[in-house]
Parts: structure tokens; sequence; C-alpha cells
């Protein structure tokens, strides 16, 4: 019934969608490739990984705009910055051999009115910021790196000093890599992105957005990198993310839609997103669904992934009471997997020891604080060697409704936990090689 109606009803939007979104970033690219280019050493910024370069870089940035936009390059060498703010018209692109290097200095990140988390609040600008603009470019072959082991030892210092478990997330500043808020038409391609201090690339309000062919790295040894998502999908429409490949210490790749009653408050959604031909390695999911869910998030597609290396699982569906919004119309397709932990992995009690600023600590009424998930397809997913095939568990007031799996094949050394879930439905499933046609037999 979902897919039919995916395929029935939206099958020509999306067609569009993809046409309209592939043939702006061809736009963009050639915009680029046509419009002025300044190199950042052009400015007097030093390749020696020492120098901070932040004044030249921006100077860079303000001279191509105010010369009617172009390109601002990175050249080969390692170019130390703080936060750099991106302006209509100018791209940035980091150039085969060349590095944007963050520097280790919290003041080099001044604090701006942003989104983190699903909250709006003042927080450390990102290393690479762009907002309210258009057709925007950041590619290149070359690396930005945010020298991120100061802000994670900071982060797991505080947490080791917090009573009660209580996780200091909002109480340890930490700059992300790149943000892009209330943009249009964005590509950002072929980069590594690598030491995220944070999320690494976070979309916030963003439309009509292509994440092609990016790497990214945050390393979960000897340190492991806190908060260090891969790429955030925060209450932004149109998105494409295809032929990535991320290692980190969180979620590979997140949809989210803000948190509670400030959430609520916003009240955007995540909708129209397809990712495809993605890989993730150790992380803890390949695609993940909140757990800031308030604006709601529909219309996804993950299709032709594939995650190994111990990560965490493929299906990770969180959120909490309080939270509101309506996660729905989900499918996951052609999914390969080997050697993850575990393939499902839905939490409706998520994140409840997190600290949070007191002004956001109001919870909303139960009738629109209440979040709802349903009808998630996951269909042609083969799993080997699985510690756990899963939990496919909601609560009394916040059951998992309507979920179908098909052509799913999972080797797990244990079985599925099933709990809340009216609507589950096997269709053509084997744990071990054994057919299972009623999900309860299945559960231990």
């Amino acid at each position: 019934m979902i897919l039919r109606r995916f395929h029935s009803s939206r099958a020509r939007r999306w067609e569009e969608f993809f046409r309209e979104t592939f043939l702006a970033a061809l736009i963009v690219s050639s915009a680029a490739a046509s419009g002025k280019t300044i190199s950042i050493a052009e400015v007097g910024a030093v390749g020696d990984g020492k120098t901070v370069n932040t004044k030249s870089i921006q100077r860079a940035i303000d001279r191509c705009y105010s010369d009617g936009g172009g390109t601002v390059v990175v050249p080969a060498g390692v170019f130390v910055s703080g936060s750099i703010f991106l302006r209509q018209g100018v791209n940035l692109e980091v150039a085969e051999g060349g590095a944007l290097q963050g520097s280790q200095d919290t003041n080099d990140y001044p604090w701006i009115k942003t989104r983190i988390a699903g909250l709006e609040m003042k927080w450390p600008a990102a290393l690479v910021n762009a907002q309210s603009v258009s057709n925007l470019s950041i590619s290149g072959k070359g690396v930005i790196d945010g020298s991120g082991l100061r802000w994670w030892r900071e982060y797991w210092a505080a947490r080791a000093e917090e009573p009660d478990g209580m996780d200091p997330h909002f109480k340890v500043g930490r700059p992300r890599l790149i943000h892009i808020m209330g943009a249009t038409n964005v590509t950002v391609a072929g980069l590594t992105l690598r030491n995220s201090a944070f999320w690494t690339l976070q979309l916030t309000y963003c439309e009509g957005v292509l994440v092609s062919n990016i790497t990214v790295r945050n390393p979960h040894a000897p340190v492991r990198a806190a908060s260090s998502d891969g790429i955030d999908i925060d209450s932004s429409r149109d998105v494409i993310v295809d032929g990535c490949d991320v290692v980190c210490d969180d979620d590979g790749i997140c949809l989210k839609s803000g948190r509670d009653a400030d959430g609520l408050r916003v009240n955007r959604a995540t909708e129209n997103v397809v990712i495809r031909n993605c890989h993730v390695g150790h992380a803890a999911s390949m695609v993940g669904f909140g757990s800031e869910t308030s604006g709601g998030i529909r219309h996804v597609r993950i299709l032709n992934c594939r995650a190994d290396d111990n990560c965490g699982c493929l299906v990770r569906l969180k959120s909490r009471m309080g939270r509101g919004g309506v996660v729905e119309d989900v499918l996951y397709e052609n999914i390969e997997a080997d050697h993850v932990r575990q393939v499902f992995d839905c939490n409706m009690d998520a994140h409840g020891t997190t600290w949070l600023p007191e002004e956001f600590r109001a919870m909303p009424p139960e009738d629109i604080g209440t979040p709802v998930i349903r009808d998630i397809t996951v269909r042609s997913l083969n799993a080997r060697h699985v510690m756990f095939a899963g939990s496919i568990a909601g609560l009394p007031k916040i059951p998992i409704r309507n979920m179908t799996l098909e052509k799913v094949s999972i080797d797990a050394g244990e079985g599925f936990v099933i709990r809340n879930a009216p609507g589950l439905r096997f269709l053509d499933v084997t744990v071990n090689g054994k057919s299972v046609k009623d999900p309860r037999l299945s559960a231990r």
C-alpha cells in the first residue's frame, strides 16, 4: 500500500525533483567555472599548517562577493582558519593537495544564533558557514579538517564529571565542520571531511541539496569523536545524498526536524530525501531518524546502501515523549551489511539523560508532544555476521505502526525483540536460514 501510493501519486513529482536538482548542480558548477576565481594565497593566506588565516580567507570571500561572485580556492598546503562565512554568489573549492584546517582556539569560533541539535539558540559558528544563500557549491578534491581532538577530550572530561550519567551535550560548545542554513540549490561534492569537533555536515532549513561523493572520517580510537555525525539533514527538503562514504563515532547519516517545544514551534519537516549508493563503516548507525522529530520526517528513500566494520545498526528510529512529530513513508531497499552489531534499533525513550538549558526544559502537552512512527518498509536487505537481529519496540503510547519487512535475510547470533508494533508484517523473512512467518515467533 505504501509503495503503491508512492509510485502512483509521487513518481512524477520525484522525477521532476531529481531532474531539477541535478540541473541546478550543473548550473552551480557552470557558474563557478565562469565566475571570478580567487586563491586565498593571493590575499595573504599562508599554507604552513601554523598561521591562522581567518582574516585572509574572509577577505578573499568578501572580495569575490564585491566583484560579482565566483569561486574562492584553497590551494595546495595546510591553511589554518577559524570560522569563515560564505556569501551570495561565492563558492568554495578546496583543491587537491589543499586542506582547510580548523584552529584549535575556541576564540576563533564566534557564538552566533543558529540551530543545534533541534534547538534555536546561540552556539559556536562552524568552521565553514553559509546562510540564506542560493546556488552554492562547496567542492573539491581536498580536505576540510576540524582539528577536533581538543573538543572530544573536553567533552569526555565533562561527561565524566556529570552526576547520574547526565550527558553534558549542550554544556560543551563545539564547532561543526560545515553548517549550511536557509539555503537553496546547494551542492557539496568530492571533499574529504574529517576530525570534526561536532557534527560534520549539517543542512538546516535548506531546499534542493545534492551531497555527492564526499568522504567523512571521524575516529573512534584512541579518543572517540563525540557527537561526530557524518551528514545531518535537519528540517530540509528535496535532498539527495549520493555515493558518500562515512566513518564516524555517531550516526553516519541522520534525519532530524527539531526538539520538543522549540521544534514544535518551528514546525519544519524534513521531507523528500533520497540516500543512495552510500557506504557507512564504523558509526552508531547507517541511517538514523531522530531523536529530533518534532517537525516531522517523511517521504524518505534509502537505496542501494551498505554498512560494515561494526556499524551499530542499519535502521535506527529514535524519539521520545515531548518530541512530537510524525515519521512516516520511509523505504529502505537493497541494503547489504556485514559485521554490524544489529539490524534494527527502535528507541522511543531516547536521550532522556541529556542536560538542557533551562529555557528548553518545559515539555509540550501530551496531545502534541507524542511522536508518531508509521509506514516503514524494509525490502531486500541482506545482513551477515550480525550480533543481534534487533529491536522493533515502541512504547504503549508511541507504538511502531505498520512496519513491513520484505525479502529480508539476517544471519545473527540473537533474534528480535518486538513490542508495541501493531501492523508489523514479515514477508519472506529468514533468520539464520529459517523462514519466519509470524514476527512473534522470532522474538527473544
